[in-house]
């Protein structure tokens, strides 16, 4: 049985399986966080944010080792495994997946690309990258399970997959900016300066976790400034330097997971499992993430 109900905030249409009632969850597309009701009720109770702290909540770094352990344990979070299995799975094996349809002509010979590969490509690291930001923002406000993918049919899903590559690019764009204008002022003046370049990129990619804290939890991109960004991490470095790690670790672990591209049954199934073996340290470098706000929410400026 479905239960649906309005956002007690937007007036949002939003609908939920009957086994989730009296679940904390939050609106898509206001952010409101809600108990959703009982199938009887259908009245949504609204969750205010917790109040601010003046000092930082002790226990992250239990709560990042210990307490990530329940994300592959625990029952409820089967149904989160499984989706991003699958998305891992079909990024895997059709990446190859690119054809060029030849259209001859009376001059010469039009080549097509349909690249089918890259779109579900694409698509999968969208899909992933909406449910990290779903599972920050949980985290953040003490939900300790994975987040239920709740997408809204195809178009919902099609949806949330453009909306999360776009904040995506948008957050690259916003901590590579050095790098970018470096790059450019470089290939314009014909220099060579790989040890400069080199270092703000990997300043800029030391930014990412603060960065999409920011997009995920305040679900507002004039969010993303670098005073905002540089005063979190002087006033909490130890514990952003974890999460920093975590994530740098998942990202170095993807650039050596291949793609099958018709690789011996033994080599694929090892990089299939390296795929695999990325998610897992990328859902706990996320947690993480959203656990930094919820200890040390009382250092971040806005």
């Amino acid at each position: 049985m479905t239960i649906r109900f309005n956002c007690p905030n937007c007036n949002e249409l939003i609908a939920f399986a009957d086994k989730h009632s009296g679940k904390r969850a939050h609106c898509a597309n206001c952010g409101q966080k809600f108990i959703i009701p009982s199938p009887e009720d259908k009245k949504p109770k609204k969750i205010k944010s917790p109040k601010e702290r003046d000092e930082p909540l002790p226990g992250f770094y239990r709560a990042v080792f210990a307490g990530s352990l329940k994300l592959f344990t625990d029952r409820q979070n089967i149904d989160g495994l499984v989706f991003i299995a699958t998305a891992v799975c079909l990024k895997f094996f059709t990446a190859g997946k690119n054809y060029t349809l030849s259209i001859p002509g009376r001059a010469y010979t039009f080549d097509l690309p349909i690249p089918i590969g890259h779109v579900l490509h694409v698509a999968a690291w969208g899909f992933l990258f909406w449910y990290y930001m779903e599972m920050i923002y949980t985290t953040a406000y003490e939900q300790d399970k994975l987040p239920d993918v709740i997408v809204g049919g195809f178009s919902g899903l099609l949806g949330r997959i453009v909306k999360s590559v776009y904040i995506f690019i948008i957050i690259l764009v916003v901590v590579e900016l050095p790098y970018l204008i470096a790059a450019l002022i470089s290939s314009w003046m014909g220099a060579e300066w790989p040890v400069l370049l080199q270092i703000l990129m990997f300043a800029g990619l030391f930014l990412f976790p603060v960065a999409i804290l920011s997009a995920a939890v305040g679900k507002d991109l004039t969010l993303l400034r670098p005073d905002y960004f540089l005063i979190t991490i002087v006033r909490a470095f130890k514990p952003y330097l974890l999460t920093a790690i975590l994530l740098g670790t998942a990202a170095a672990l993807q650039l050596q997971a291949s793609q099958y591209s018709g690789q011996s049954a033994a080599a694929a199934t090892g990089y299939l499992l390296l795929n695999l073996a990325v998610q897992v340290i990328a859902l706990i470098a996320m947690r993480s993430i959203g656990l930094f706000f919820r200890h040390y929410s009382s250092v971040l400026p806005w």
